[in-house]
């Protein structure tokens, strides 16, 4: 789970530390922070998982820096626990202002009991699960290479959290968005929800027990529900489709034909579902968005 964000001169936080618990709810006025708390959980993902560079739109550009700081550095850092395991992430983007550059000035990965890697200026450092020094590499200092690092039998530890990161969920989620096909599976869902069917797709691949167990909370909370399915619609796209049954007999309705309120329960109870069974960090901005109120509790 995740233990505690630290960020600093990204957007409206400034030596912003924050401990979370299981379940954390973060309240407060617009403008407050709330979404940047989770946004840059989200771009911190970004570059460890998808490898992308941190000057993309997607991770730490330099519209990401606070107004009224004048440093160039951003730090931002993660404290997780894997398995009763504690682990600290750390990173520093420096930026060079004005041209839209910007590179990794230290990335870090410690345990309580020493270092597990670290990269300065371009220079990275990885260690065993011993914490005694293993390859020493110049590399690309503009992304993390820790998000290109193959853990091998002696950086089990260093895999761990990796794989805790891949399994973590930011999202803000926009039903009228939603592709009611999809023609491959997604591991990850995306930010907005879009890729849902594509998502859900993998996961009753990987978990079929898990859309029993969906179909059969989602019946106690949509009226006439009676069941998610991927239809096939072309020789690699399926559709998916929402059963319905009532006094008028059954009937199937395509995801975008349901209402956004009904397409946003759908994600919310298969996110649930998932963090139930597995260790899952799972992050939601303004979870009540789509719902009514007699919806909420529920959830």
């Amino acid at each position: 789970m995740l233990k505690s964000l630290y960020a600093s001169n990204f957007k409206s936080l400034v030596d912003f530390q924050l401990p979370l618990r299981d379940v954390t709810l973060l309240l407060g006025a617009n403008c407050s922070g709330k979404s940047s708390v989770l946004d840059v959980v989200y771009r911190i993902r970004q570059v460890l998982v998808s490898g992308i560079a941190v000057e993309e739109p997607a991770a730490f550009p330099e519209s990401t820096l606070t107004r009224w700081d004048k440093s160039d550095v951003q730090t931002m850092a993660l404290e997780v626990d894997v398995d009763g395991e504690a682990f600290k992430y750390q990173l520093e983007v420096e930026h060079v202002r004005g041209t839209g550059k910007a590179r990794v000035q230290l990335e870090s990965l410690t345990t309580e009991t020493g270092p597990l890697f670290r990269c300065e200026r371009g220079e990275a450092q990885l260690y065993r699960d011993d914490h005694s020094e293993g390859p020493h590499l110049s590399v690309d200092w503009k992304e993390s290479f820790l998000a290109r690092v193959h853990a091998g039998k002696v950086n089990k530890r260093l895999e761990r959290f990796m794989d805790f990161m891949r399994r973590l969920v930011v999202c803000k989620l926009h039903p009228p968005g939603f592709a009611f096909a999809a023609d491959r599976e997604d591991q990850i869902l995306q930010r907005d929800g879009s890729n849902f069917a594509a998502w859900y797709r993998h996961f009753v691949q990987e978990q079929p027990q898990l859309a029993v167990d969906l179909a059969a909370k989602l019946g106690t909370a949509i009226d006439g529900f009676h069941g998610l399915r991927m239809e096939r619609s072309g020789p690699e796209s399926r559709t998916m489709r929402v059963d319905f049954a009532g006094d008028h007999g059954t009937h199937s309705l395509r995801l975008d034909e349901v209402s956004d309120g009904e397409r946003a329960l759908m994600v919310l109870y298969a996110l649930l579902g998932l963090a139930s069974k597995q260790p899952f960090a799972l992050l939601i901005d303004e979870p009540d968005n789509y719902l009514a109120l007699s919806e909420v509790q529920p959830c």
